[in-house]
């Protein structure tokens, strides 16, 4: 499944979408790096997984990784292949949870992606980030990667099931390094002022109007 998606989706999907790439050969090829993303579409994270030249780890619902029959467990190892990694956003420990799903890749040496809001903007702007985000990168000392998408909400507007053919534009900006922080990961400030450092890049690089304000999780 995971060189169906390399060597058949992938290319099929940069034909037809002809997604604009920008600064790719900024990322590290090996080593533990978290891609921050601004966040406006389901298909966002397919855009990463098809555009980042390694592979890339992401939190999925639990819920799709249980599905029974021939279709269940096909979805299944089609979401393992793409690089979502099941958390169980109904539990009480779902944040938790996913802090540790991320840690276990980017110890492991792996890239991890992450939506800092924590949901889609549906509004066009970008909004304040969660420190989960600054968790990560000071726990573990990987180099956080800004990472912003561009016309993906044009591509599968809210209610679509359906992906659009419509062009989109993928910057990767310069990673960012917080190893002056060493030590220093336990402090709310700090978290918070590595968050607004990392939120700051990814609104240079989208050209989003910055809200400090929580976007609210939409309902399911």
């Amino acid at each position: 499944m995971h060189l169906l998606v390399r060597f058949l989706l992938a290319p099929l999907a940069r034909l037809l979408w002809r997604p604009v790439v920008q600064g790719v050969e900024r990322l590290p090829a090996r080593g533990p790096l978290i891609l921050a993303a601004n966040h406006r579409a389901a298909v966002d994270t397919a855009v990463i997984a098809l555009t980042a030249r390694r592979p890339v780890a992401f939190l999925g619902k639990a819920e799709y990784f249980v599905g029974r029959g021939i279709r269940g467990r096909a979805l299944a190892r089609f979401l393992t292949a793409l690089g979502y990694v099941p958390v169980d956003r109904a539990s009480a420990r779902a944040g938790l949870d996913a802090l540790h799903a991320g840690r276990s890749v980017l110890e492991a040496g792996g890239a991890f992606a992450i939506y800092p809001e924590g949901t889609r903007s549906l509004d066009g702007r970008l909004h304040r980030g969660h420190t989960g985000v600054a968790t990560l990168a000071l726990d573990t000392g990987a180099p956080v990667v800004p990472v912003a998408l561009l016309g993906t909400e044009r591509v599968q507007p809210v209610g679509k099931r359906f992906p659009r053919l419509r062009r989109v534009v993928i910057r990767y900006g310069e990673p960012l390094d917080f190893s002056r922080y060493d030590g220093l990961q336990s402090a709310p400030a700090i978290r918070r002022a590595v968050t607004d450092q990392i939120m700051d890049a990814i609104a240079t690089l989208s050209q989003q109007e910055y809200v400090d304000t929580y976007h609210e999780r939409p309902a399911a």
